[in-house]
């Protein structure tokens, strides 16, 4: 899953779902193969009434259900994914909080090694009534003088009885105008809907709703929704985001794994003193009460959420729902910058700040690091465009790393004659092995905190498919553990490393990680689940470049 850069081009479009899995389409209009693949599905748990549920686990259903595919549908030009690195959790001038022009986020992200990104100044009055709109004409002229960088336009939503998330859309002559109907329509903020209570997380699903009637009505090419740092104030409740998800699976396709704000936890004076990822409160009146006091800390960088096998991420998992994970910068101030706001700024009045100005001073008290630097998403696509980008998204091929742990990373699964890679669903016959291969690139040099990191393991997690849970505030289960662990030498590079899991007996996903093997722990569900996973991280002493980790989305193999 290295990089490689085609000539751009944009034709290709979200593809329209497969008649098994078109909830408009009844079982008396299928071909009997047809109803057997829909049956099956059902039956594992997979595949709920509405067929189109399932519609959110993208090209790898397709591929499950022997949908034959045209070869630019999941490949380059070279026969290839295209593997493109990015951050879509950005601010800049235009937010309340920021500072930084969307060109100097573009400058470095391109230094840094990105290929997209999504700028996301928060949700306010100000950028609901203007900010929206002035921010554009950067993006754009951005867009012109920057043709490697895809750079898309977004906001941070203040997601109405929850945290905050990323929405963004494909670029288009009414970009602005949907973003800024769907903030003035459904930001918690801007409508005064932030608190806890059934009405105001209607109003979250209700705007999902509004994104995905906007790709409908092709009002813009596509939409995504995706949670930010989801455990940090413990108010996105396991329920709510069941529903984010099983409202629209088009839309609302995952979380961040890992929160920005990486350089929050470097001891002071020479840092914030925080937590990683300004994960720093406690429970509050609107947080949901059955999480424990230890998600809200980070571990090893990552959200609670998703650090903890067999926890709240992994009891999606189970249940055959499709949500993802990423990680990226929220860049809002950066770590040792000398750069501070513009001189006479009236943000209240312009909804932005005046351009940033160099201060005479390095400032060790900011949390954050320019997009690329430390955190990346890699997302297998099928051409550098923004069509590709968005449908690779929906499609789970993504994996995250911090520090630069990895060159490259290629991770497929095998089982009865097919072969997927991250975010597929393959079938098998019960009784089938199944093979996982891990191929790594290791780097060659040193990373943007002046060493070359070294992978010291690679564990894979397996858990079973048990289907639908009775209580959608569930947040474990109990069948997804760390089954083997690979030892990795600095000799490694380019080894394939490969997980055997003979006469499978019943559908199973699988997920992988790694880490440098500074810091490990056994994990909150107790060591026979994960013997050494991620450490809690200290507050106040985390620096976040002797803790280095890298997570892979999931892979289904649905044996029956």
């Amino acid at each position: 899953m290295g990089h490689s850069h085609p000539h751009p081009h944009d034709h290709d479009v979200p593809e329209s779902l497969p008649p098994v899995l078109d909830a408009s389409i009844p079982d008396s209009e299928l071909s009997p193969a047809e109803v057997s693949r829909r049956g099956f599905l059902r039956r594992a748990g997979i595949l709920g009434a509405g067929a189109a549920a399932a519609g959110a686990l993208g090209g790898g259903v397709a591929q499950a259900l022997g949908r034959p595919q045209a070869a630019h549908a999941d490949r380059g030009g070279n026969g290839e994914l295209v593997w493109l690195a990015g951050d879509h959790h950005i601010h800049t001038q235009y937010s309340p909080d920021g500072m930084y022009r969307v060109s100097d986020h573009v400058h470095h992200a391109s230094a840094n090694g990105l290929d997209w990104m999504v700028i996301t100044d928060h949700g306010t009055d100000q950028h609901a009534k203007i900010g929206v709109e002035k921010v554009n004409p950067d993006i754009q002229r951005a867009r012109e003088l920057h043709k490697d960088m895809l750079v898309f336009q977004g906001l941070e939503w203040n997601i109405p009885s929850a945290e905050h998330g990323t929405v963004f859309v494909h670029p288009g002559k009414d970009e602005v105008a949907v973003l800024k109907e769907f903030e003035n329509s459904f930001d918690g903020s801007v409508k005064k809907a932030s608190g806890s209570s059934p009405a105001n997380e209607a109003l979250a699903i209700a705007g999902i709703n509004f994104l995905a009637d906007a790709v409908n009505r092709k009002k813009v090419r596509d939409a995504l929704f995706l949670a930010n740092h989801p455990a940090r104030k413990g108010i996105d409740s396991p329920h709510e985001i069941r529903g984010w998800r099983d409202a629209q699976p088009r839309i609302a396709v995952g979380m961040e794994g890992a929160p920005g704000h990486q350089a929050a936890g470097i001891k002071k004076p020479n840092g914030p003193g925080s937590g990683r990822g300004y994960y720093d409160s406690t429970p509050g009146k609107d947080s949901f009460p059955g999480y424990p006091l230890e998600s809200y800390i980070t571990y090893g960088g990552f959200d609670w959420m998703t650090a903890t096998v067999g926890g709240l991420w992994d009891s999606l998992l189970a249940e055959g729902k499709a949500w993802w994970i990423t990680a990226n910068s929220d860049s809002h101030s950066v770590y040792g910058d000398t750069a501070t706001r513009g001189p006479g700024s009236d943000f209240t009045n312009n909804g932005f700040y005046n351009d940033p100005v160099y201060s005479g001073g390095v400032n060790l008290g900011n949390g954050d690091f320019w997009p690329g630097w430390y955190s990346r998403t890699h997302v297998g696509a099928s051409s550098r465009s923004y069509a590709a980008v968005m449908d690779g998204i929906r499609a789970g091929r993504i994996w995250v790393d911090h520090g630069r742990l990895l060159d490259s990373l290629d991770v497929s699964v095998r089982a009865g004659g097919s072969r997927g890679t991250l975010g597929s669903m393959l079938q098998a016959k019960r009784g089938s092995d199944v093979e996982v291969r891990i191929r790594i690139g290791l780097p060659q040099e040193a990373n943007w905190g002046t060493f070359v990191p070294q992978l010291k393991r690679i564990d894979v997690i397996v858990g079973d498919v048990t289907g639908p849970v009775g209580n959608r505030d569930t947040f474990t289960t109990p069948n997804t553990r760390v089954v083997q662990s690979f030892e990795v030498t600095a000799k490694d590079n380019g080894r394939e490393f490969v997980f055997r899991l003979p006469k499978i007996d019943g559908p199973k996903y699988f997920r992988i990680r790694g880490t440098d093997g500074n810091r490990s722990a056994p994990g909150l569900m107790g060591a026979s689940v994960d013997p050494n996973g991620p450490a809690a991280d200290v507050f106040g002493d985390a620096d976040p470049w002797q803790d280095l980790w890298f997570y892979t989305n999931p892979m289904w193999v649905l044996a029956h």
